[in-house]
């Protein structure tokens, strides 16, 4: 039966202190963007940047989260240092993948190299339900910077995943976080990992990437830094495992 462990705290002091292997580090940091300026980037809470209206239409009660407001030196710095970890304990072959939004996609190729991993290409998240924008392109995608930990080896029964994942956010009730991923895209990228492998997610959320990993038969490894968040992603874990 697939297993989990969920840890409690900041990702940059708790991966350190972890030795497992793992067969793949899927994630969503946070991107530290939204915004057009300084300002708007380093003065706005999560909430405020990443619902309309501040959630008022929609997921006011979602918590928030801090950590969103580096500058971006200190963001490339702050995530290389992530990856460097995720590095560490990544077995050789297994892949990283990172998810980033179009201001973040730069500096987190950079980080992914900087942090050692093989730099793989970049892979589409595309959101059917993106609000129109007059006058303006639709921001419908976000983007998976992936790579790997030196030669990827397919092995006998090889995986073949797409290039782009069609998935809108949940909505209502089972919104439980403020960015949170749609469980199906979440779901087809834990494949990458062979069956029973491990996937480790050192920014869990409200757990969606270890819902989709014991969903398909693999372990889970996740750390949280909310303590709020961690309450909800535990039984979802409990639920799916």
């Amino acid at each position: 039966m697939p297993n989990w462990t969920l840890h409690h705290g900041d990702t940059l002091t708790l991966l350190p202190t972890l030795d497992t292997p793992v067969d793949a580090v899927i994630c969503d940091p946070p991107y530290n963007s939204g915004g057009r300026t300084m300002t708007e980037r380093t003065s706005r809470t999560a909430r405020e940047k990443y619902l309309s209206d501040s959630g008022r239409s929609h997921g006011f009660d979602l918590g928030d989260f801090t950590g969103d407001n580096r500058d971006q030196r200190s963001y490339l710095a702050w995530l290389s240092l992530i990856l460097a970890q995720c590095h560490r304990l990544t077995r050789p072959g297994g892949a990283a993948l990172v998810f980033s939004d179009w201001r973040q996609l730069p500096v987190t190729t950079d980080a992914l190299q900087a942090a050692g991993y093989t730099w793989r290409g970049i892979a589409v998240w595309h959101k059917p339900n993106a609000r129109p924008q007059p006058g303006r392109l639709r921001q419908n995608c976000e983007f998976i910077v992936w790579g790997s930990n030196g030669a990827m080896v397919p092995g006998n029964d090889p995986v073949y995943l797409p290039g782009m994942f069609s998935g809108s956010q949940p909505s209502g009730k089972n919104r439980q976080h403020i960015t949170q991923k749609p469980e199906s895209v979440m779901r087809e990228l834990v494949r990458i990992v062979p069956a029973g492998g491990t996937v480790l997610d050192p920014f869990t959320g409200s757990g969606t990437t270890g819902v989709a990993a014991l969903a398909e038969g693999r372990h889970f490894v996740g750390i949280e830094q909310s303590a709020s968040y961690a309450d909800i992603a535990r039984p979802r874990l409990e639920a799916a495992a």
